[in-house]
């Protein structure tokens, strides 16, 4: 089966979240600079949303690029990851309505999570499709940032329940980390 209904699909989700997600920026109903000010959580957590769903569609489009043929159990594991993606809107606008207050923090938390667990399945359903000796797999390799991300946000989970701010740097640093692309499928792509 071939992956070009695939990527249409997932592209054309990933679009569309965004969307929903610049539609949660409410425009202020002052001209006073300080309604922007109060505009600053909400932005705040549109940007880093924002960001992660950039990551999430550069490293697919990335990984995909890289894959040969689908499967089944491909087609599910990337609809597994467009659900948690689709829910970014309701968990970006609930924290930064709330100002990143405790609860709205650790549900958006729990979403980056469940994001990286079904990106990882993804990853895991393509390798067995494609062979433990494929380009792919060997590229993957023990996928060490995909591990360290979803540690490093159930880190964040349980240090909300302390202090959400630094949940918000985890979520940031984790961000930072998958900013470019895995080098090692940018070689595959290549060859």
């Amino acid at each position: 089966m071939g992956k070009g209904r695939l990527e249409a699909f997932s592209d054309g989700v990933i679009a569309i979240i965004i969307t929903i997600m610049v539609l949660e920026l409410k425009i202020p109903h002052s001209a006073e600079l300080s309604a922007l000010w109060e505009l600053g959580p909400i932005f705040l957590s549109y940007v880093l949303s924002f960001a992660n769903v950039g990551i999430y569609w550069n490293n697919h489009h990335h990984l995909l690029h890289a894959v040969k043929h689908v499967s089944g159990g491909i087609l599910w594991a990337n609809l597994h990851l467009l659900f948690w993606l689709s829910l970014f809107p309701f968990t970006t606008g609930w924290m930064g309505e709330n100002h990143f207050a405790t609860w709205p923090v650790i549900i958006y938390g729990i979403n980056l999570l469940l994001a990286g667990v079904a990106y990882s399945i993804l990853v895991r359903f393509i390798i067995a499709t494609h062979g433990k000796e494929s380009d792919i797999a060997r590229a993957i390799g023990s996928d060490f940032k995909g591990n360290i991300s979803v540690a490093a946000y159930a880190a964040a989970i349980a240090i909300a329940f302390y202090n959400s701010w630094i949940s918000g740097g985890l979520f940031i640093a984790v961000a930072l980390m998958w900013f470019i692309p895995d080098r090692r499928i940018e070689k595959i792509i290549k060859n």
